[in-house]
């Protein structure tokens, strides 16, 4: 198994490098980059999320620039287009410009956000705590109604029951959390029908002179939706796996001699079928929690308008705000592949007959 952590470990650096260095190469293909924006910002003219620039007047057409290089710099100073470039940093070719934010990410420096006094990894700090929240709640329900739903499943196998909630879970698993979150605005949040929860944020404008529990109250009023929202689109994947293992475990032959004992149902079933059938389930908590916190959560923040890393990276892709992209999406990927390795060697500690390195071999 050591050689198999050695293995693991050697190979997220490379991993990491692929992941950056494609999406670096992504994104130079990609029109409206921070340049384009700010000169499209002195011209008077917007710059939409496909990079195509839009006005009132006919400079809105100019599709070159004298530059040959950016819409929209017609009639401005070649100069001035050149210290506009050395300001983002694009007077280096893009090779160079790579090659300078591999050797910085090593040291962890994520560099400084273009349009924020601020460095990204600050900015992740003091977003991240939303997103946490959010996905730790999320994950302790997910699991709160996966593992007595999929338990109930596996021993009433076949029953009414069992079809009747398997179309549930397989609603659950077919539509993507954020319809769900739409139609929870449409019904609850004064979109169509009822307005009993606030659409915007984790806390209400008026949350600093709340007493404790007025704190905790709003804040859970706030996380309903969203939390809601995210439970009802991930519950469906663990509570087949629970189904699954306690089924695989009901079937092996330590149950029937246990109950040619006489042990009741119940007895069989939480004295020696539970903690057994749950070893799975638990090791795969990490996987869960980093699913839920690193792509689940996206476009929950970005429709709830939470700010938190999802609504940071959406709104970054917006601005063009590539270091703040880049830093993200280092961080996230190397956070992911660490916990998937956490991930495997729980799975190999809570049974030690899944062997990874004979797999691997």
């Amino acid at each position: 198994m050591f050689a198999y952590i050695l293995r693991r470990l050697a190979l997220i650096p490379l991993t990491l490098f692929g992941i950056i260095a494609l999406n670096f190469a992504i994104v130079q293909m990609a029109p409206g980059g921070p340049v384009e924006r700010a000169l499209a910002q002195i011209k008077g003219m917007t710059l939409d999320a496909s990079g195509s620039l839009s006005s009132g007047g006919d400079m809105a057409r100019s599709t070159t620039s004298n530059t040959g290089l950016y819409r929209g710099a017609q009639g401005l100073d070649p100069a001035f287009v050149k210290e506009i470039e050395k300001q983002f940093g694009f007077d280096k070719p893009p090779l160079e410009r790579f090659m300078l934010m591999v050797r910085n990410y090593l040291s962890f420096d994520l560099g400084q956000s273009f349009y924020r006094t601020i460095d990204v990894g600050d900015l992740i700090v003091e977003k991240m705590p939303v997103s946490i929240s959010i996905g730790l709640w999320s994950t302790l329900i997910i699991y709160l109604i996966s593992i007595p739903l999929g338990i109930a499943k596996a021993v009433r196998d076949g029953s009414r029951f069992d079809v009747g909630t398997s179309y549930i879970v397989v609603i659950g698993y077919a539509v993507p959390s954020f319809m769900f979150a739409i139609m929870l605005i449409v019904v609850f949040a004064g979109g169509s029908y009822l307005n009993w929860f606030p659409l915007r944020g984790l806390t209400s404008d008026n949350w600093a002179s709340l007493s404790m529990w007025g704190k905790v109250t709003d804040y859970l009023w706030h996380l309903i939706l969203p939390v809601t929202a995210m439970t009802i689109g991930g519950f469906a994947s663990l509570t087949m796996l629970t189904k699954n293992c306690f089924l695989d475990e009901i079937n092996k032959q330590y149950v029937l001699t246990a109950k040619a004992k006489g042990l009741t149902r119940n007895q069989v079933l939480y004295g020696h079928v539970f903690r057994n059938a749950m070893l799975l389930v638990i090791a795969g908590f990490p996987a869960t929690l980093v699913a839920t916190l690193f792509s689940g959560s996206l476009l929950i923040e970005v429709i709830f308008s939470l700010d938190g890393l999802g609504l940071l990276g959406y709104q970054a892709i917006l601005d063009r705000d590539y270091p703040v992209v880049f830093g993200t999406l280092y961080l996230f990927s190397l956070i992911g592949l660490v916990l998937n390795l956490i991930s495997d060697l729980t799975y190999h500690m809570v049974d030690p007959r899944i062997d990874f390195e004979a797999r691997a071999a």
